[in-house]
């Protein structure tokens, strides 16, 4: 049974950072892209930022280029989401995923659809 397990959220300052890290069990992590996705309260799920399978190529959303850094140990099973120069609009629940398809630049890593497994998220709250 594949299982994704996000933690390091919290509440936080403007200004401020968090790292939040998600490991999986059951799945063979290293043949799968990785992402992490957001949603706030009212919203559509978003896509943040992914990561392919050797961690070579990363992508991100606009909104959190420059400040927001996906990353992954395929030997540890996990994968990382450091956050700084947190903005209250960073609130929400911020969710890990996994897909097997190859992230290239017309992958469509940001569709939700691409990805076969999530974790239960984890809450993030920034404060103004």
């Amino acid at each position: 049974q594949v299982q994704l397990d996000e933690s390091g959220g919290g509440l936080v300052q403007a200004g401020g950072s968090l790292r939040l890290s998600c490991t999986s069990s059951g799945l063979a992590f290293s043949i799968y892209t990785l992402a992490w996705f957001r949603q706030a309260p009212g919203k559509e799920r978003e896509f943040v930022a992914a990561i392919s399978k050797s961690g070579g190529r990363t992508y991100y959303a606009e909104s959190v280029q420059g400040r927001f850094t996906i990353s992954r140990d395929n030997a540890k099973n996990t994968v990382y989401l450091q956050m700084n120069s947190l903005k209250p609009e960073g609130t929400a629940v911020y969710y890990c995923a996994a897909g097997s398809f190859l992230l290239t630049i017309g992958s469509s890593a940001f569709a939700r659809r691409q990805y076969d497994y999530w974790g239960q998220g984890t809450q993030v709250t920034v404060s103004s």
